[in-house]
């Protein structure tokens, strides 16, 4: 894909960059240590909540690239959250295996959303655009073995929502709404048309 700016990835998720990669993006990766936590969420608001923890990380490394003396480039950077309608605040990534377990029996033969903010602003002229991106996803029941068989792997454990459904969480998933690559962690068709309407592409 030809590109007219240098697209830094503003999040270590190896998932974002595989993503990048598939889609012919050429982009390096810059992370912030920016605070996360003075974000605060706000029932019913998944995506406004997404959104401003995205632009916290951007605002991180827009400061580094400053300070380096080097403004330039594309800043891109994504907060994806799982959400249940009503829930008092976003299922985050596990603190341990009991916390994972909880979550998926929460989450099995419903359907959830999975919401990934996004933020992306041109270095160098200061311009900006932030979206968020919601998909359904509908769980089927699941039996208390095979949520602790899948925890087991230990493959939710670095995960929003303590599953991936790109890995063995793939036959919870009964349909989604929506865009698949979202629920994986970033919308890359969205970020795509930003980008090309910053002219960055």
């Amino acid at each position: 894909m030809n590109q007219k700016k240098q697209v830094i990835l503003a999040s270590a998720s190896p998932r974002r960059h595989e993503i990048l990669t598939l889609a012919g993006i050429d982009h390096c990766v810059i992370t912030s240590n920016a605070d996360e936590s003075c974000v605060k969420f706000q029932p019913g608001k998944p995506e406004e909540y997404a959104i401003a923890t995205a632009s916290v990380k951007n605002d991180g490394v827009y400061e580094i690239l400053k300070a380096d003396g080097n403004l330039s480039g594309l800043i891109l950077s994504a907060d994806t959250i799982v959400y249940t309608d009503g829930a008092p605040a976003p299922l985050g990534k596990p603190k341990d295996r009991d916390d994972a377990i909880l979550t998926l029996e929460s989450l099995s033969g419903i359907t959830h959303k999975v919401v990934t903010g996004v933020v992306l602003r041109d270095a160098e002229t200061g311009r900006r655009m932030e979206f968020a991106v919601s998909t359904s996803v509908n769980f089927r029941p699941l039996s208390h073995h095979e949520i602790a068989s899948y925890v087991d792997s230990g493959e939710p454990m670095d995960k929003a929502g303590s599953y991936g459904i790109q890995g063995g969480a793939c036959s919870f998933v009964r349909s989604i709404e929506g865009d698949y690559f979202n629920v994986v962690g970033l919308p890359i068709c969205a970020v795509v048309e930003a980008m090309r309407e910053l002219g960055a592409l």
